[in-house]
């Protein structure tokens, strides 16, 4: 699939900014990014499973987890 110009603008200009942060920040912002991309995809499995308890997201979210697991590590 290719690319418009306007994503490659973007992407440059998100790049530029993420290289001049320290790396302490960049290691903030990626934790910051890892916690939201978490509560996206929990929200997402109890809009999916609304009668399911908590506890039972928790769940599906673990399983769902580790099927992303890379296996060549």
């Amino acid at each position: 699939m290719e690319r418009n110009n306007r994503q490659d603008k973007g992407q440059d200009i998100s790049l530029t900014i993420l290289r001049r942060l320290s790396p302490a920040r960049r290691l903030e912002t990626a934790f910051d990014l890892s916690d939201f991309s978490r509560e996206l995809f929990l929200i997402g499995l109890r809009k999916r499973f609304p009668e399911k308890t908590e506890e039972e997201i928790h769940r599906i979210f673990l399983e769902r987890i580790d099927k992303c697991q890379n296996v060549n590590y």
